[in-house]
């Protein structure tokens, strides 16, 4: 694992992925490459103009790339469940759902069902899309669901009087309480997963620090000039690559080696750079209260149900 790439991705022809957000940065790395090994690849987007032009970079870059575009808002569990039907109808079965897309940081705002945005589009929106595909996933032996968390977790809490931040806002403690959900969602998928003895793994990833947009659209959206322009410095002076962030996706979402309830980040000084390597979850991520708990919130807040997963786990 310590110099794994993308060289060492296996050949996943017959294979059929679907990654949220994959018309820029992590989430069009991970596509391109699963495209470039083979795997039929949907390109799940809320910005269908985006989309289209990432679907026609990867075309160029991997000629022979069998990808599709499909219109996917996180932030709307209208079109989340468009998408699940449309994609069950044109596809027997799903083998990597890679749950990437996400806003970081940004002012308060809310979803189109009325959840603050960054736990409804980063936690909520991607529950409710897995569970809608769920039985496309059990479909194909040894599917894996890989969502991606983020280092900033560490500061996270679940705040169950104040879950949609409504008496007070902060918007790095919303971030930080959406990735500590990614996280315990990924811990409790894969407890409800394994108790039923299915063949799926729940892995979760995150990509250190990468240059992406994530950096500079929050201070955008807040007219801070100056920090879009800081945020962007430090993308280019500190930050890895954009491919380099999405190794760790990509390696739990491929790599034989990889294991259902780990969670992959980069092998550098502070978990910022390097290669893909295992990494501890956050400690509240591995409360299975908790879990369990926001687990049956999100079924609640969502209306999107686990089928057999929703026993006690």
């Amino acid at each position: 694992m310590a110099t794994w790439t993308t060289e060492d991705i296996p050949r996943l022809a017959d294979r059929t992925a679907v990654v949220t957000g994959a018309n820029s940065g992590l989430g069009f790395e991970t596509a391109l490459a699963l495209a470039g090994a083979g795997a039929r690849v949907v390109l799940a987007c809320r910005d269908q103009a985006k989309g289209g032009d990432a679907l026609e970079r990867i075309r160029r870059k991997v000629p022979d790339a069998d990808v599709q575009l499909g219109r996917l808002d996180l932030a709307d569990l209208g079109s989340v469940r468009s998408f699940a039907t449309e994609f069950a109808s044109g596809h027997d079965g799903l083998d990597i759902l890679v749950n990437n897309a996400g806003v970081m940081a940004i002012p308060r705002r809310e979803t189109a069902d009325g959840f603050e945005m960054q736990f409804g589009t980063n936690h909520l929106g991607h529950f409710a899309l897995t569970g809608l595909l769920l039985d496309s996933l059990v479909a194909r032996p040894g599917a894996r669901v890989v969502t991606v968390s983020s280092m900033v977790a560490k500061m996270g809490r679940i705040r169950f009087d104040d879950l949609q931040g409504a008496r007070r806002y902060g918007k790095w403690t919303a971030y930080a309480q959406a990735k500590l959900a990614n996280q315990l969602f990924t811990v409790e998928l894969g407890r409800r997963v394994t108790s039923r003895s299915l063949d799926l793994v729940s892995a979760a990833a995150h990509p250190g620090y990468a240059a992406t947009n994530l950096q500079t659209v929050g201070p955008r959206m807040s007219g801070s000039g100056l920090q879009e322009r800081l945020s962007a410095l430090g993308n280019s002076v500190f930050a890895q690559t954009a491919a380099a962030g999405a190794l760790p996706s990509l390696y739990a979402a491929t790599s034989p080696d990889a294991l259902g309830g780990r969670f992959y980040g980069p092998d550098g000084l502070f978990g910022m750079h390097g290669h893909p390597t295992s990494v501890p979850f956050e400690r509240a991520a591995r409360d299975p209260d908790t879990a369990r708990r926001l687990w049956e919130v999100s079924e609640e807040l969502t209306g999107v149900g686990f089928g057999d997963l929703d026993g006690r786990s």
